[in-house]
Parts: structure tokens; sequence; C-alpha cells
């Protein structure tokens, strides 16, 4: 009864100003997915899922500043002696 509750309240927050069905769908779903995502496996690729994000958001952060190189720099090669 309470995870309903819970849910109902989830789905409408998150569907916003669009209040029809996608946001009884994610109100219905929420209970579902918290009690599924809550797992050992669940934290698992809940962490793998933030790593990704972190990394992503570094990778994209070293992209847009033009100083520094993605890949290390290679010292210039010595004539033969």
């Amino acid at each position: 009864m309470i995870g309903k509750i819970i849910g109902a309240n989830v789905g409408r927050r998150i569907a916003g100003r669009n209040n029809g069905f996608r946001g009884a769908l994610l109100g219905a779903a929420a209970p579902w997915l918290l009690r599924r995502a809550f797992t050992p496996l669940g934290f698992v690729a809940l962490g793998a899922y933030g790593a990704k994000k972190l990394y992503d958001r570094r990778r994209a952060r070293r992209l847009a500043s033009p100083g520094v190189p993605l890949t290390p720099i290679q010292p210039p090669a010595t004539p033969a002696v």
C-alpha cells in the first residue's frame, strides 16, 4: 500500500507537466525498480553506471580544454650515433 502511494508520488514528479500515461507507468514501475535496484547485483550495476558517467564526463571535459592531450606525448626520436 505504501509502495503504491510512493510510486504514485514519484510518477507524478517524474512526469511533470505531462500528466498522463507516462507518469502512471513510471509510478507503477517505481516500486518494482526500487526492489530490483537494491540487491547486490543492482548495487554493482548502479556503481558501474555511475563510474561510466564519471568517465564520460571527465573525457568530455578533457576534449573541451585545448591544452590537455588525450594521449601521452612521445619524446622526440634521437638520431642514431
